[in-house]
């Protein structure tokens, strides 16, 4: 089938044309036709199967009739990251060369100024993260009840870094009658729900099982050590001796691992650009910039680059670290081996790491082979040893088997029993001044007190036989009964008499 069979119109049909494509994709092929007959469709496909122009091109042909209004978006796209809200731009540019279509991009990091403008003037296409969109919402900048089609993108992304709640909210702010487009990769319990609360008789395009790998991709484990030097070191060797290597993105579970790993591949003459959520808008998109046209073969990423990325040639991706989430595999390897090209995945494997990979090839249904030799129970059971002879500081900062979210200072094997803390206080009481230290000096007698001169001062009591030989204690002097008060810290207002006249 080709794309003139699909129902797009003949500007789309010219353009697509011009970029180089000929046949769609299954996804494609499938979800084309029915967004042009206006149903709502729910599309599960992995990564690289071309589910971004399944939603562009058919928007472009439905958007050649009627005009956009000040502040009131005829179409909204929602996207995680800004990196994939910027990707979906371009494919509006690219895709859109033959129509005068207005989009806007409302995104962290940029002026909320530019994109005021922007909206003041009206916009065909609005592609957005839900934060920034309920930012302008909020400051009274942007009305949704113009909204035609709404499209969800990487749903199980959303639900990973917490749009769920902030999804919920925008599909209740658009038309209850819009057309809705719902994508992604897998589908958890909680995406399931939010389907069904918020599409109206779907139609449902599978072109593969939730949570596959793409054929074209060769899947390898690796064995390295534990030590976060013997892991740096087994990273350097792969990519000297990968076959075929033009360039790879190498993944990290933590941002501090980004930079770790960063710094070590820069150190050793590794032509290597980072990618991860603390970066301002502008070192990112420089970034990617540099591994896109080629200048930089290397790219470090966090999470933040594994879903939706559209880098075509990237001929291997390396996991460093294996992803806590079996789901996070599938997209991290999906950045290779798209659109049909071949691809390499390796994922390096500690012998903390045996129950993160039982999980993940439980999830894609299949074993993935060991380049070398595999983990053994013998070294699962030395690292055990290992933690245990170090005690609670070997399962502190960077301990690679604690559950994500938890506080590093629990993490690993470390003993939440506590020491009784009434020894080591008084401990420190005995280093403080002694207490004979603290009696009055020999030329400051203490004064007796006076007492009050409207009652009678009490019989003295008789001191005991242990406190008669030591020293008077410490008193402060009160001030005699009969001599006038100081009142010099008093408001002067207080002071003043008060006086009293008759009528």
């Amino acid at each position: 089938m080709s794309f003139s069979e699909l129902g797009l119109s003949a500007k789309v049909q010219a353009a697509v044309a011009s970029a180089g494509y000929t046949n769609p994709t299954p996804i494609q092929e499938q979800a084309i036709p029915q967004v042009l007959a206006r149903r709502d469709v729910l599309g599960i496909a992995q990564t690289g199967t071309g589910k971004t122009a399944a939603f562009t091109l058919p928007m472009l042909t439905m958007l050649e009739q009627g005009r956009a209004r000040a502040r009131m978006p005829r179409t909204l796209i929602l996207e995680p990251t800004r990196e994939l809200a910027a990707q979906v731009e371009e494919n509006f540019v690219k895709y859109g060369v033959n129509h005068k279509l207005t989009v806007a991009l409302l995104i962290g990091g940029v002026s909320f100024g530019d994109q005021d403008a922007k909206l003041t003037r009206g916009v065909d296409v609005l592609i957005a993260t839900p934060g920034r969109l309920l930012d302008h919402f909020e400051r009274g900048r942007l009305l949704l009840t113009g909204v035609e089609l709404l499209v969800i993108d990487e749903a199980d992304r959303m639900l990973d870094m917490g749009f769920i709640p902030d999804i919920e909210r925008i599909c209740k702010m658009v038309p209850f009658t819009r057309q809705t487009l719902f994508f992604t990769a897998t589908m958890p319990p909680e995406i399931q729900r939010i389907t069904e609360q918020f599409l109206h008789n779907p139609v449902k395009v599978e072109v593969s099982r939730p949570a596959s790998t793409a054929t074209t991709i060769t899947q390898k484990l690796v064995r390295a050590g534990r030590k976060d030097f013997e892991k740096r070191e087994m990273l350097r060797e792969l990519i000297r001796g990968a076959e075929n290597l033009q360039n790879a993105i190498i993944f990290c579970n933590r941002k501090s691992e980004v930079a770790t790993v960063y710094k070590s591949l820069q150190k050793h003459d590794f032509p290597v650009v980072a990618l991860h959520g603390d970066m301002d808008q502008r070192a990112r998109m420089a970034a990617l910039a540099s591994f896109r046209d080629g200048t930089m073969k290397l790219l470090v990423a966090s999470d933040v680059a594994a879903r939706g990325l559209d880098i075509p040639e990237v001929s291997h991706v390396i996991n460093y670290d294996t992803p806590h989430h079996a789901e996070d595999y599938v997209h991290r390897i999906g950045r290779t081996g798209r659109a049909g090209r071949l691809g390499t995945a390796i994922t390096l494997v500690t012998s903390e790491d045996l129950k993160l990979l039982g999980a993940i090839e439980k999830l894609i249904g299949q074993p993935i082979p060991w380049e070398s030799e595999p983990v053994s129970d013998e070294d699962v059971e030395e690292g055990r040893r290992e933690r245990r002879s170090a005690g609670p500081s070997a399962s502190g900062r960077g301990a690679r088997g604690a559950r994500p979210g938890r506080s590093e200072g629990r993490s690993g094997g470390e003993s939440r029993s506590r020491e009784p803390r009434a020894p080591r206080a008084a401990e420190e009481r005995a280093t403080e001044r002694p207490i004979e230290a603290r009696a009055p000096r020999a030329d400051r007698p203490a004064e007796p007190r006076q007492p009050r001169a409207d009652r009678p001062a009490p019989a003295p009591r008789p001191a005991p036989a242990a406190r008669a030989a030591a020293p008077a204690p410490r008193s402060r002097p009160r001030e005699d009964a009969n001599e006038e008060a100081d009142l010099s810290h008093l408001p002067q207002f207080l002071l003043r008499p008060i006086v009293y006249r008759s009528k």
